[in-house]
């Protein structure tokens, strides 16, 4: 496969959560990737959290239900380990869809909802920190 270009900036579409143009920040130093949401909390075996991101008030506080989840630990960037609930879906970048996981957290005080880390990068992309919105500006 050939590897694609993509900047440290852009926007990606989340079909099976309905989410579109969400802005998300590329990050070769996370291991893994993460959406930013609140009110996690595991009931009757399904996971419910609510979706965050100001800049799109169509989705901000959209309320997610998921039955398939897993829990692991994540060490941070200031070296504190926490647990957090993962769960799989499928990004749009590009005009292709691909497989992702994402973990669940609080990212109220980052600027981007949608962290992608390494795990997803690799083998399919190369990042260029010059550029922003590569994906989105294809659309």
């Amino acid at each position: 496969m050939e590897k694609i270009v993509i900047g440290r900036f852009d926007k990606a579409d989340f079909p099976a959560l309905h989410l579109n143009d969400i802005a998300i920040k590329i990050d070769t130093g996370a291991y893994s990737s993460s959406i930013h949401c609140e009110n996690i909390k595991e009931v009757d075996d399904e996971l419910h959290c609510t979706f965050l991101d100001a800049e799109h008030p169509l989705y901000n506080g959209k309320a997610f239900i998921f039955k398939d989840y897993d829990i692991v630990f994540v060490r941070s960037s200031n070296g504190i380990i926490q647990k957090r609930y993962l769960v799989r879906t499928n990004i749009r970048l590009f005009g292709k869809v691909f497989k992702i996981s994402l973990s669940l957290s609080d990212r109220q005080e980052m600027r981007y909802p949608v962290l992608i880390g390494r795990k997803f990068l690799t083998k399919k992309f190369i990042v260029d920190t010059e550029l922003v919105d590569v994906s989105f500006n294809l659309k």
